[in-house]
């Protein structure tokens, strides 16, 4: 796994997440996102009155947990705002609902388009009422995957939604031989077979 910019560590902490408030029932508290935080690599450098910030080569990561919802900072260690997300987690009491959504930072500087389809969990049932296609990143022979399991692929392949980029939203995705590949913003998707 590498993370070389925000969306980079946004996806797979999606992913962690959700599994997690799939297999426990409710929404991590601020321990258990430092553990995901720290999991992925980043060292956490500051911790007071519980916010708590962590750092990689790359990224730096501003956690910031209450008891209804969580939301987790992400900007480049350049302090470059263009590209910085900001991953939300809460219960939205409307729809009865655990939602994670990634969003931009900054909405007037941002470069590009986060097509990432929240996470929609039905509070009751925990169920996945969305389909957003989450994994990781990987480089290869110079170019950089989000690498995606077959489950979620199938899942994907359902919504009728292979032609959008599950990254930046743009229409348009080029299929070869169980890779995609998105003209816009430039990553691939690859689906890791069982």
């Amino acid at each position: 796994m590498i993370i070389y910019e925000p969306i980079m560590l946004a996806i797979p902490l999606a992913k962690r997440i959700k599994d997690q408030i799939l297999r426990e029932r409710k929404i991590p508290d601020g321990d258990d996102l430092r553990k995901i935080l720290t999991s992925f690599g980043l060292e956490e450098t500051c911790l007071n009155r519980g916010l708590a910030l962590f750092r990689s080569k790359y990224i730096l990561a501003l956690l910031i947990p209450s008891r209804e919802y969580a939301t987790v900072n992400i900007i480049s260690s350049t302090g470059d705002l263009s590209d910085a997300l900001e991953l939300m987690i809460y219960h939205d009491k409307t729809l009865n609902a655990y939602i994670i959504d990634i969003v931009p930072a900054n909405e007037l500087e941002f470069e590009g388009n986060v097509g990432i389809e929240p996470v929609i969990i039905d509070a009751e049932t925990f169920e996945l009422k969305s389909t957003p296609v989450l994994g990781h990143f990987e480089k290869e022979n110079g170019e950089i995957f989000l690498v995606i399991s077959e489950n979620t692929y199938d899942v994907w392949k359902k919504s009728g939604k292979l032609e959008l980029c599950p990254i930046c939203g743009a229409d348009g995705l080029v299929w070869q031989k169980g890779i995609a590949y998105c003209s816009s913003c430039g990553f691939g998707i690859k689906v890791v077979k069982k």
